[in-house]
């Protein structure tokens, strides 16, 4: 049996979990009137979002961590990518607490976020090299299971897991701007980690298992046209465990394969950046992130999705080759 009977019950009382927390918490979120607030200059269209309640990440974590906790006493392992999707989901609710409820537009300040990943990354980081350095070891894609390692490869790994690790979870962040856009893309992400973690015997299957019923329980209020918002409580915490997951089975490669949507939603925000200062205000794309351009070229929320969703499911199935 590939899928342990461990993740399938993760998956079930995961989802359970969330699609009970989720109808309590999205009337507690509008009596705060914790809503979303849309640019008058973004996309038209998502000016009738305005209103809808965010912070719904906050039933994702709450659904991870219990599930997570339920299995920690014998899949230990859990414990550090659980560190790091609920260190990065904090910043995330502070930042959405500050923005939606204190009514403070920036929220957490960039130096401010900035701090508070390096912190949580270097915590990370420093729990591999004391407790499992062989997880900063890396299985190369395409190579029938050959890893690079050794101890100049760990000291070169340990500067790019800042890269890595805040990179994902920004990219995360990013690609949340439709409804059941993250959810449905990093859903795909769990599954492929859920399968490789059971195939591997990694010892976080239960964990990746979590996040996905999360997920999936999640997705029955995100999907369009969306009920509740994860903010950044939840896009964070998903990067978090994105990135937390690659590296406790040695597969932070596999982010450019399995995570490209989340990479090409970073690089266009760059690029779009880049060209309006080096060109004095022209645009490269409509509008980025690019789920917008394709917004304001005609697709509709629900094509992107489906597209995005897809084109993950192929990446994910292109990293699986050669890969036992």
């Amino acid at each position: 049996m590939i899928i342990s009977l461990d993740a399938i019950l993760a998956v079930f009382l995961s989802f359970a979990v969330t699609a009970v927390i989720c109808p309590l918490l999205i009337p507690f979120l509008i009596r705060l009137k914790v809503g979303q607030t849309e640019r008058v200059e973004g996309v038209q269209s998502h000016l009738k979002k305005a209103g809808t309640p965010t912070m719904g990440g906050i039933a994702i974590l709450v659904s991870v961590i219990l599930t997570s906790l339920v299995f920690a006493r014998r899949y230990p392992r859990v414990l550090p990518v659980l560190f790091l999707t609920a260190g990065f989901g904090v910043i995330g609710f502070i930042d959405d607490y500050l923005k939606v409820v204190l009514r403070r537009s920036d929220g957490l300040y960039p130096r401010q976020k900035m701090t508070g990943q390096i912190i949580v990354t270097t915590a990370f980081i420093a729990y591999l090299w004391l407790r499992a350095p062989e997880c900063l070891d890396y299985l190369i894609p395409f190579t029938k299971g050959f890893v690079l390692s050794g101890l100049p490869v760990r000291i070169a790994a340990t500067v790019i897991a800042y890269f890595a690790v805040i990179g994902t979870v920004n990219g995360v962040n990013f690609t949340d701007g439709l409804d059941g856009l993250a959810s449905s893309v990093t859903a795909v992400v769990a599954v492929f980690y859920t399968i490789c973690a059971c195939f591997f015997k990694a010892g976080i299957e239960p964990f990746t298992a979590a996040v996905l019923g999360a997920l999936l329980g999640f997705l029955l209020y995100n999907v369009h046209p969306a009920k509740v918002f994860m903010g950044d409580t939840g896009s964070l915490a998903l990067g978090g465990f994105v990135a937390g997951a690659a590296y406790m089975m040695k597969m932070p490669v596999f982010i450019l394969i399995i995570g490209l949507v989340y990479l090409v939603e970073v690089l266009s925000v760059m690029i779009q950046v880049t060209y309006f200062r080096k060109t004095g205000g022209k645009r490269f794309f409509k509008m980025a992130p690019i789920h917008h351009h394709f917004e304001l070229s005609g697709w509709s929320e629900t094509r992107i999705v489906a597209v995005f969703t897809i084109v993950t499911i192929l990446l994910c199935m292109l990293a699986a080759i050669r890969l036992s």
